[in-house]
């Protein structure tokens, strides 16, 4: 058989068998790792300790945790393939770079503005991406984006209503970019999936977190004469292992079987969660708004899960020779 018929008889198999189906245990784990990840905003309440202080306590508890477990010989091969070392140390300064954005957002603006900016992130993602992976768009994507983005603005209207309202230029600037930055860093970690194991991803972020963040960790420890107390040791060690060692790989697996856009879509559960999360840690109630806009949020979940395309990628991440970004 030439090799016109051959490439002919593959096309019609391919066409035969239909679009790639959606990965339901991928969607799973992606909504099982962004409930794990809504944990950190109400442990770092109770906590009561700097913000700098506690997340790089976090992060190290996870690299600690990520290295007893993962720190073999598959992990140090994964830093040698080509390409992969440069790109793990450019994704891991990305994350810290939008943490410590957001940081200075939040100070420097509300916190209901800095998030709404923040959550922007997944329009930017569903933007680019197609560009970057050689996708098609989805209409669906950007309808389930509004719905969510309409939640969004239900569960923050009341701060954003408020007479505490505090609006400035760089707090502003800070918080949109920390939206832009999430979106390069969401896009490098899926273009790292087609090279190296999720386990080796999150562990190079977690460090590379780190010592980002150490730095002004030390400066706060200095400056506000702060004394970690047993709760802050506790938050730190379940924030590290619970909300970022395992929902982090668990969030870079899903990511790697299922579209980019439907994963940052469904990143919107986090702000539904985190408050339910809050009746047990600090005794706050969910108020009506954030039921409401969790239900609109939850919608836009639902519309990407059941009508998105399938992300049709069936090899492990890191079998076989790299793939180009």
């Amino acid at each position: 058989m030439s090799a016109g018929a051959g490439e002919v008889t593959r096309s019609a198999a391919a066409a035969a068998a239909g679009p790639p189906r959606r990965d339901a245990l991928g969607y799973s784990i992606v909504l099982v790792s962004y409930l794990g990840m809504a944990g950190s905003a109400p442990l770092v309440a109770w906590a009561g300790a700097p913000v700098a202080i506690i997340l790089a306590l976090r992060m190290a508890f996870a690299a600690l945790a990520l290295g007893v477990v993962f720190l073999r010989r598959p992990m140090i091969a994964d830093w040698r393939r080509p390409g992969a070392a440069w790109r793990l140390v450019v994704m891991a300064a990305m994350s810290s770079l939008t943490l410590l954005l957001y940081f200075f957002a939040v100070l420097n603006t509300s916190v209901a503005i800095a998030m709404f900016l923040l959550f922007l992130m997944p329009v930017w993602v569903a933007l680019v991406a197609p560009r970057v992976f050689h996708t098609p768009r989805e209409p669906i994507v950007f309808a389930a984006l509004a719905l969510a983005l309409a939640g969004l603005t239900v569960i923050l209207l009341p701060d954003l209503l408020g007479e505490g309202l505090k609006i400035s230029l760089v707090g502003l600037l800070a918080a949109l970019f920390t939206g832009f930055g999430y979106a390069s860093y969401t896009l490098s970690v899926k273009g790292l999936t087609k090279r190296v194991s999720s386990s080796t991803i999150s562990m190079a972020e977690a460090a590379g977190d780190t010592l980002f963040v150490l730095p002004l960790a030390i400066w706060q420890f200095g400056s506000t004469g702060y004394h970690l107390d047993g709760r802050a040791w506790i938050a730190a060690a379940v924030m590290g292992v619970v909300c970022t060692a395992i929902s982090y790989t668990l969030w870079i697996e899903g990511t790697r079987r299922v579209r980019v856009e439907h994963v940052t879509v469904l990143g919107y559960i986090e702000p539904v969660a985190g408050p339910l999360y809050a009746v047990f840690l600090v005794g706050q109630m969910p108020t009506v708004w954030t039921v409401v806009g969790g239900a609109l949020i939850l919608g836009a979940g639902l519309l990407v899960v059941v009508f998105g395309r399938g992300e049709g990628e069936s090899s492990p991440a890191v079998a076989g020779e790299p793939e180009p970004l």
